[in-house]
């Protein structure tokens, strides 16, 4: 995920490492200039040496002043441009047809934003540490020409010092994993009381939610502080190193200085370069825990995209006109036989079994489903649930106008009897539905999604309780307008609904996964078990 990331932009990163290091050298370049400005004109006391040394510095701060315009520009470009990448290679795992990206939507809103920020941030840890390197990499050559000695302490001193943050980083990646995982949770637990807030407020558990939000949110607030307090002892640490090595520099050039071994020029410089050098140090030492944290964060993303599919996609087609014969048979034994342009009710008994059944014609389960005769896992998944559209329950309205969703063709409103709908609402179908139909009642939202389906005239269409939160009146008017606008397709009906199930040809009765009576309503009327969860 990080080289991912580090390649959203490799000319932009490149060149931002290229700039960025030539501030750095400019930098370090200043002390040096002015030491040669003391033994070229301050000491020769040279009047015409001395201002054309004063501008050679004005040039040096040109560069260095442009160079870290651009440079930083670019680095920060690249850090955005790599989160972009990897937050829209999450987005498109978890929107794949195939399904099966792991965790709430909290989770994964917080995996594709803040882990995401975080991982980014290597290209500014792959363009900092370049520049940090080769400025004391500059320093180094200057000091070795000054004195061997010298540039040999700082040679030997830069690895043990990288070798050391190195070490005392290693247990920042899984405290960062960790401050992750319980801001992620935390998140998931907002999002699911907002999207919920209907419901809590109306049993009344405002306290009880408010209650899961603060257990959530105080554990990310641990976490944060724990890792707070290991980044802080982290920089503490590394800082007492730079700052002993720096000490250690200092002093053999003091000493070389003393002895006449270098000019006051070149002390000055020497003097000027170890106090450069706590920058870059002290950048490697910072980029040790932003790498760290970026490491932690990749972890998390590459959970999120190596999480395999919840079903297979095939690469075959369907006919062009199919005539809608269904053949399901699902690992548990419950197997369905439907005619072409049959209109078929089921009735289940368990939850799971309705669950079971929907997920394979919905092809969010790997479950053997044929459509006159061509198994849905051969055909690609947007082809299979267009031809075999499945309308669940708790179907989700899109933002925007009742048009929006479901279009103007007056026969799918009617036979949903929402119609009726649209003629209360003050700018009819142009009216604006909200937020997940949220200026909607319950019944109001239900009959505008059932329409929506209808809308589709899909061959195969598959209704899951669509009449829950209607009166009887517009049960019995939408059991009818479905039957006569689907007369000729294949329609099947999971319901307890007994207006609907009135209207089927034919009805099952499904029990632990397997068909336990079939008829028509009247029939299956005289079954106790069907009575109990038809008509109780």
């Amino acid at each position: 995920m990080l080289r991912r990331g580090a390649g959203a932009r490799p000319r932009e990163l490149g060149l931002a490492a290229f700039l960025v290091s030539l501030h750095q050298l400019a930098e370090a370049a200043v002390p040096v200039t002015v030491g040669w400005v003391i033994d070229l004109a301050v000491v020769s006391r040279d009047s015409g040496a001395l201002l054309r040394w004063l501008a050679v510095v004005v040039a040096v701060f040109a560069v260095l002043a442009s160079s870290a315009y651009f440079g930083y520009f670019l680095g920060a470009r690249t850090v955005r441009m790599a989160a972009h990448r990897m937050r829209m290679d999450v987005a498109a795992r978890v929107l794949h047809p195939a399904g099966g990206a792991p965790g709430r939507s909290g989770e994964l809103v917080s995996t594709a934003g803040s882990d995401a920020d975080r991982a980014g941030q290597v290209c500014w840890v792959v363009a900092a540490g370049i520049a940090a390197l080769a400025a004391l990499a500059g320093g180094a050559v200057v000091l070795l020409d000054a004195s061997v000695e010298l540039g040999l302490v700082v040679l030997g001193g830069v690895p043990l010092v990288l070798l050391s943050s190195r070490l005392l980083a290693r247990p920042l990646v899984g405290r960062a994993e960790a401050e992750q995982e319980s801001l992620a949770a935390a998140t998931a637990v907002a999002t699911d009381v907002i999207t919920g807030l209907r419901v809590i407020k109306g049993i009344g558990a405002e306290a009880a939610a408010g209650e899961s939000y603060r257990a959530a949110s105080r554990a990310a607030l641990r976490a944060r502080l724990a890792a707070a307090n290991l980044n802080g002892g982290y920089v503490g640490a590394t800082n007492v190193i730079t700052g002993l090595f720096l000490v250690v520099v200092a002093w053999v050039g003091g000493r070389l200085a003393l002895d006449g071994a270098i000019s006051i020029g070149e002390l000055v410089a020497g003097v000027g370069l170890a106090q450069f050098l706590i920058g870059p140090l002290e950048r490697l030492t910072e980029l040790g825990a932003l790498l760290a944290g970026a490491r932690g964060s990749a972890r998390r993303l590459a959970g999120v995209l190596a999480t395999p599919p919840a079903v297979t996609e095939g690469t075959g087609t369907l006919p062009t006109r199919p005539e809608g014969a269904l053949r399901v048979q699902l690992p548990g034994g419950l197997a369905l036989d439907v005619a072409a342009g049959e209109h078929v009710g089921v009735v289940t008994l368990r939850a799971d079994d309705a669950s079971a059944l929907l997920d394979a014609l919905a092809r969010d389960a790997d479950a053997p489903v044929q459509l006159d005769g061509t198994d849905l896992r051969d055909v690609g998944l947007d082809e299979a649930r267009r031809t075999v559209l499945v309308a669940r329950h708790e179907a989700t309205l899109f933002e925007g106008t009742v048009a929006d969703n479901t279009g103007r063709d007056p026969a799918p409103l009617a036979a949903a009897a929402a119609d009726e709908v649209v003629e209360t609402l003050p700018e009819g179908l142009d009216s604006d539905v909200g937020e997940r139909g949220r200026t909607l009642s319950g019944g109001q939202r239900q009959r505008i999604g059932l329409a929506r389906a209808l809308a589709e005239h899909a061959p195969v269409l598959v209704l899951h309780d669509p009449t829950t939160a209607v009166d009887a009146a517009t049960e019995h008017r939408i059991a009818t307008g479905v039957s006569t606008l689907r007369a000729g397709r294949t329609t099947v009906v999971v319901a307890s609904s007994p207006a609907l199930l009135a209207r089927c040809h034919r009805v099952l009765l499904v029990d632990r996964g397997a068909v336990v009576a079939s008829g028509s309503h009247a029939e299956l009327v005289a079954d106790a078990r069907y009575r109990q969860a038809v008509l109780a």
